[in-house]
């Protein structure tokens, strides 16, 4: 029983590791293929995303138990600056409280995708699901 937790808990890993470099390739397709400049939140995610694709890859081989303590941080505060873009999105944060009142806005229009994906939501998502992933893979991995 124990080999299978600790496959299932290898697995969840990687997946989340799967995420990271996905969301790490996406962001630099978006700046350096597409031209679109990331705004200063976005490099704020950018700085949590991009050592989780190499943290969980070195967590993976052979299967650090500690790479949860590792990573976590790095995905729970990214998913703070995430929360914080979406808000500030949609116009629930005062312009006077808005860190990106020069250079790149924020909210602008350049920031959907297919006409109704707002970019900050694809970070939600990546974020929450790396977070899923490594609190499961945790708890999987104590059992």
């Amino acid at each position: 029983m124990q080999e299978q937790t600790h496959n299932t808990a290898w697995t969840l890993i990687f997946v989340s590791w799967l995420i990271a470099t996905f969301a790490t390739l996406s962001s630099l397709f978006f700046s350096e293929i597409m031209h679109l400049e990331p705004c200063i939140l976005c490099w704020y995610q950018r700085i949590c995303i991009f050592p989780l694709a190499l943290i969980l890859l070195l967590g993976l081989f052979p299967l650090d138990k500690n790479i949860i303590k590792y990573a976590l941080p790095f995905a729970l505060i990214g998913l703070l600056f995430t929360l914080y873009h979406i808000t500030l999105f949609y116009g629930f944060i005062p312009e006077n409280l808005q860190p990106c009142s020069q250079g790149i806005p924020c909210d602008d229009d350049s920031m959907i995708l297919f006409g109704f994906l707002p970019i900050p939501w694809l970070s939600l998502l990546g974020f929450g699901s790396i977070i899923t992933l490594l609190l499961t893979a945790q708890s999987r991995m104590k059992s």
